[in-house]
């Protein structure tokens, strides 16, 4: 499956009620929600104890990219395209790979 058949399918499973703008925000809030119920898994994992559990990790990274493929439509934009600019912005500021001095001193 590429990344954009990932986005089309998810979009199966999104609420046909919501107006265009509530998609972006409740896709904005997914976001932040989801990711921080990935954090909450890897602060039991590093400041209780507990052992990781690498499986309610993956389900949460799951939905971080239902989230992200949400966000992402309701922009109009095929993820494919977000993962391209991430990568292109990456490359120009790491063009050699990652650099703690380019990380320190970054110009955008």
């Amino acid at each position: 499956m590429t990344i954009n058949e990932y986005q089309q399918l998810a979009m199966t499973t999104l609420n046909p009620e919501l107006k265009e703008k509530d998609v972006l925000i409740n896709g904005v809030m997914g976001l932040c929600g989801e990711a921080g119920e990935a954090i909450d898994i890897v602060k039991k994992h590093l400041a209780q104890g507990h052992e990781l559990d690498r499986d309610a990790l993956i389900k949460e990274l799951g939905d971080v990219a239902w989230y992200l493929a949400e966000t992402a439509y309701a922009l109009g934009v095929p993820l494919e395209d977000v993962l391209q600019r991430n990568i292109d912005k990456l490359k120009a500021r790491y063009p050699e790979g990652f650099e703690k001095k380019r990380s320190l001193n970054r110009t955008e």
